[in-house]
């Protein structure tokens, strides 16, 4: 694993030892249809949200047994409630362009598996996919025979395998539920990202924002940066709170970060939304959203921070391939219209404060 920010420029010469397995999957529907098998939480109504049931020992236990992949590979991590996904292909997009190698894990998908795991914006194909699941398939099933590991846990397990297969130069990660007890919380990342925290899984998380706001926070790790957006007071207090616990350098994008946003409408891009945002080290002016709605320039805002972020520790980040990166930036789901006769438009929209900002 690299320990610079640096890129790579040919393909390293010592190979990560992959741990072998039967040909159990000759077929990709086979191998697929034993991970649908696992035990998958975000389908189920009713569930438990302890240690026991979101239990990040036995995903360290998967891992082990699988060379600790998460070990061997740089990553930045993202959390929050709402804008982690599109946070998070933000980022990767810029990093792309400054001509990194660079991993991407979201979840959920909006229409195939595959797009939860993607590099340089190419997802998994399905011969790779079986193939892993045939690697995953006996640490797997040693497991099983006494606690068994997730769907969710195997994915992500996956996602790590597939960054080290494709020598990454760092993986962009985003939390699926919670933070605290989620699986990805098992990375060690060089930068941590917490998007806008508002009221969801309150069955699970709690229902008032600075209980939110305890679980987001359990993916800050001891002196790593981390950045964030404007929060609830009680929220950011949270945050802070545990900021200092950890000694962790907590930034804030419209506070000590300046950010500022306008909305403007163009022949050539429509309406649209361009941001300002000045570090100590740089300086973005007027960069396109290329994602609608005002919640998009926050999360633009913090993508860029992040970035930035990198380029303090040592990434070699050109702001001009970054702001081309970003305009390369598409993704389903998001006010995406479909038809406007009469007008269809999907969104991920999936708690109150998401859908008054899908309205707005």
């Amino acid at each position: 694993m690299k320990t610079t920010g640096k890129k790579r420029t040919r393909k390293s010469s010592s190979k990560v030892a992959k741990v072998k397995s039967k040909k159990t999957f000759r077929s990709y529907q086979k191998a697929i249809g034993y991970l649908f098998e696992r035990t998958d939480y975000e389908k189920q109504q009713r569930l438990r949200y302890n240690v026991t049931t979101f239990n990040l020992k036995r995903m360290q236990k998967l891992l082990s047994l699988l060379g600790d992949p998460h070990k061997k590979i740089h990553t930045v991590h993202i959390g929050g409630t709402k804008g982690k996904g599109s946070t998070a292909t933000m980022l990767a997009k810029m990093l792309e362009a400054n001509d990194y190698n660079v991993g991407l894990y979201t979840s959920p998908h909006v229409v195939h598996l595959h797009e939860r795991i993607m590099v340089n914006s190419e997802m998994i194909s399905e011969p790779q996919m079986r193939d892993l699941l045939n690697r995953v398939y006996t640490p797997v099933e040693k497991l099983s025979k006494t606690d068994p590991p997730t769907f969710f846990e195997i994915m992500t397990a996956l996602a790590f395998m597939f960054f080290v297969d494709k020598e990454v130069d760092i993986a962009v990660v985003e939390t699926g539920l919670g933070g605290r007890l989620d699986s990805t919380n098992v990375i060690q990342p060089q930068v941590v990202g917490i998007t806008s925290l508002s009221i969801d899984h309150s069955q699970l998380l709690g229902d008032t924002i600075d209980s939110i706001a305890e679980e987001k926070a359990g993916i800050f790790k001891k002196g790593v940066p981390a950045i964030t957006v404007q929060q609830e007071p009680a929220a950011m207090q949270v945050l802070k709170s545990r900021a200092i616990a950890l000694n962790v350098p907590l930034s804030i994008t419209g506070s000590d970060i300046d950010f500022s946003h306008r909305f403007e409408t163009s022949r050539e891009h429509g309406p649209h939304t361009r941001i300002c945002l000045t570090t100590p080290t740089s300086k973005f002016e007027h960069l396109r959203v290329p994602l609608h709605g005002k919640h998009q320039a926050i999360n633009c805002g913090l993508a860029l921070a992040m970035l930035d972020k990198l380029k303090s520790i040592g990434y070699e980040i050109d702001n001009e391939k970054a702001a081309e990166g970003l305009n390369n930036v598409s993704l389903a789901g998001r006010m995406e219209m479909i038809w406007y006769d009469p007008r269809i438009m999907i969104d991920a929209a999936h708690n109150a404060a998401s859908i008054k900002a899908l309205i707005h």
